[in-house]
């Protein structure tokens, strides 16, 4: 595999023409007061077609492109994606657990992974061969869309030894004219905040691990998405989240998407 960073980055990979399968239950309680009636499956046109995203868990989830299958930090187990599509790209933000999992990636099918260099360098040497490590900055075309890996990272001094700066990546996808953000593992970070046209963000936000809702808001007022995911967010109060991005400026639609598994 060539590679030629920040402006060569691309990665071949099979075309999966099958459709997704309705959503799927991963038997994990809801976050406490969790609203109801979340959806299970987030669809967003593209000037290329359809981009059709399923939430797995918490940090996971597999997106249908009109170029193929992407997962984004699938951990789990193969359980988890017995009833979605193949992935044709593997996307990795960072090494923890919930991020990160090699008996999951050993069980996926065999196809190009974009990670952060530490996880490309806990990768067995075999994976490791159809693997590509991007820096905070890098640049890139993958199935082949545009992307970027930005920083993700803690700037709170309690928090520092989460994510330090220049280890984690988040990453922003360009299909269709459209850019959609996978924040990572961050807080409000002076690269968070100064983003433009974003289409769709997926932001996190749990403590002691990323930021509080207050931050998130604060850093939607800044970048000003047109729609925003929380994601990774477990007991944290997302309808605050809501409420308080509805009172600033932002004209942002904030969606409360089904990560841990409401009953229907």
């Amino acid at each position: 595999m060539l590679i030629s960073r920040r402006t060569g980055l691309k990665l071949a990979a099979a075309l999966l023409g099958s459709a997704l399968i309705p959503a799927f239950a991963m038997g994990q309680d809801a976050p406490k007061d969790a609203p109801m009636e979340m959806p299970k499956v987030l669809t967003h046109a593209t000037d290329a077609g359809d981009v059709v995203i399923h939430p797995v868990d918490h940090a996971s989830m597999v997106w249908k492109t009109p170029a193929g299958v992407i997962y984004v930090d699938p951990v789990g187990g193969a359980e988890a994606y017995a009833d979605l599509p193949a992935p044709d790209l593997i996307l990795i933000t960072h090494e923890h657990g919930d991020h990160f999992d090699q008996p999951t990636l050993d069980a996926l099918a065999e196809v190009p992974l974009i990670t952060n260099q530490a996880v490309y360098d806990m990768l067995p040497e075999a994976m490791q061969g159809r693997a590509t490590a991007m820096a905070n900055g890098d640049t890139g075309t993958a199935l082949d869309y545009d992307l970027e890996a930005i920083p993700a990272y803690n700037i709170t001094e309690d928090r520092l030894q989460y994510h330090p700066q220049g280890r984690d990546n988040g990453y922003i996808l360009a299909i269709g004219g459209k850019r959609f953000l996978i924040a990572g593992d961050t807080e409000d970070t002076p690269e968070l905040r100064a983003l433009k046209d974003i289409h769709v963000a997926f932001l996190p936000m749990n403590l002691p691990y990323t930021m509080t809702v207050e931050q998130a808001a604060d850093a939607v007022a800044a970048f000003q998405p047109q729609t925003v995911y929380p994601y990774h967010f477990r007991d944290s109060d997302v309808e605050e989240f809501a409420r308080l991005v509805s009172e600033g400026d932002a004209e942002t639609e904030v969606v409360i998407a089904d990560w841990y598994h409401t009953a229907s």
